[in-house]
């Protein structure tokens, strides 16, 4: 019997890219340009939710402006509390990326899962954090130490990689040995070195994990750091590598796909991925070798 679950992403541009403004005002701003797309998501019955990287902001990590450790925010916190009562309201499960400050001088990027009761679920820190020009990365955040949890939701087991997380094969089969059916990467990605590899890695990681992904990427280009275009193209796959829903490079979008979970038996029956592993074969991995 089909297990269909409705999932959603939404991907959106940064409305007000004015390093003049309050950043309260310029979080506010992008804030009420996702809630729109929220409301439709909520119309459309989509049952599980997730919101693009740093959704309630520009993607400022180019730079090295302090100012912008003012957006942080406890998590759970002020941006949970504003999503949990549309979350409790609709049933759906929302997946929302939060920059999260812990404590003074101690921040990380993070995803928080809220419950289609409501109920505040938990949290994923991001674990690979880039630090290259362009991707100051490091200067605001600080690699995650929550390992790589999976959240029972009211529709699915839900996992979460974020942006430059997708690189890297390890978390996201540990996300697939945790039980997640479903596994979200919210990104800021723009056009260049990286884009041939977007719809790539993904589809790959699903295919290796037997689970399906969702996956979202921003659109626009945000001043004053002009670092290239978000082109979007935020997509889901299933467990075989096939796309099931594609956005567009350009437009604020919700994007919406069935996904029927019973296909992720399916395919592990038939790709006997994780029976054939060799983990007795792996110590060399989590070695310092050259």
């Amino acid at each position: 019997m089909a297990r269909i679950v409705k999932g959603g992403l939404i991907q959106c541009a940064n409305p007000l890219n004015d390093e003049t403004r309050p950043v309260a005002e310029i979080q506010a701003a992008a804030f009420e340009a996702h809630r729109p797309l929220i409301d439709q998501a909520a119309a459309e019955g989509v049952q599980v939710l997730c919101l693009q990287e740093i959704f309630n902001g520009p993607y400022f990590c180019p730079g090295q402006d302090a100012r912008w450790y003012d957006a942080a925010e406890a998590v759970p916190g002020p941006t949970v509390d504003a999503l949990t009562p549309i979350a409790r309201e609709n049933e759906m499960v929302i997946v929302v990326p939060i920059y999260e400050r812990e404590q003074a001088g101690v921040y990380y990027n993070t995803a928080a899962v809220i419950d289609a009761d409501g109920t505040y679920l938990g949290k994923y820190r991001k674990n690979h954090i880039p630090h290259t020009s362009g991707f100051w990365e490091k200067f605001f955040f600080k690699p995650g130490n929550l390992g790589y949890p999976v959240f029972q939701t009211r529709y699915a087991k839900v996992g979460v990689y974020i942006c430059y997380d997708r690189h890297f094969p390890e978390g996201a089969r540990l996300l697939g040995l945790n039980g997640a059916e479903i596994v979200f990467n919210p990104s800021a990605t723009v056009a260049g070195l990286s884009q041939y590899l977007w719809k790539l890695e993904q589809p790959a990681h699903a295919v290796a994990n037997g689970y399906f992904m969702g996956c979202i990427n921003r659109v626009g280009t945000e001043a004053p750091w002009n670092i290239g275009k978000f082109y979007g193209s935020s997509y889901f796959v299933d467990p075989r590598g096939n796309f099931l829903a594609e956005a567009s490079e350009d437009d604020n979008e919700l994007i919406t796909a069935d996904m029927d979970l019973e296909v992720i038996e399916e395919v592990r029956r038939v790709w006997q991925f994780y029976r054939d592993r060799r983990p007795e074969t792996y110590g060399d991995m989590v070695e310092l070798l050259p």
